[in-house]
């Protein structure tokens, strides 16, 4: 798979292993449940003639073949990394110092609760990091969001 975006080429391989014999000889195999597939995915990036090679691993319930579970791959970090830039940008995630118990993961269904809330509401053409400043300025905007609840 190659992409051409941002001045950046990107090439992406994808290798699977499958079969019992092959997934039970792994380290820990048996604490996966319905584990049936490893994947090795190389990606080299030519950014201006300078070249960076990078492999991961995954594991995988997917019986398919590599050029399958390449395209499940890049589909799920695609949307993965899509929702972490619009709560970055609009809610400062990255940011955030929050570390004491639950807390972290409270403020993080929170946020994502919030992203929802703002997405529905469709009244005024803003971004969701736009829309959340007016709903902090304007009761009745707020009001309008929250109101989403409840229908």
């Amino acid at each position: 798979m190659v992409e051409k975006d941002h001045g950046r080429i990107e090439t992406r391989d994808a290798v699977s292993l499958s079969g019992a014999d092959c997934i039970n000889s792994l380290r820990n195999a048996s604490e996966f449940a319905n584990f049936k597939t490893v994947v090795k995915v190389t990606a080299e990036r030519d950014i201006h003639d300078e070249v960076s090679v990078e492999s991961r691993y995954y594991i995988s319930s997917l019986d398919s073949n590599a050029c399958q579970l390449l395209h499940a791959i890049r589909t799920h970090w695609g949307i993965e990394n899509r929702v972490h830039w619009v709560l970055d940008i609009a809610f400062r995630e990255d940011a955030c110092r929050i570390r004491k118990g639950n807390d972290a993961q409270n403020f993080a269904i929170l946020r994502r609760t919030a992203l929802n809330l703002l997405k529905q509401e469709t009244s005024v053409k803003l971004g969701i990091a736009n829309k959340r400043l007016n709903a902090g300025w304007d009761n009745d905007y707020l009001m309008k969001i929250l109101a989403t609840l409840f229908y």
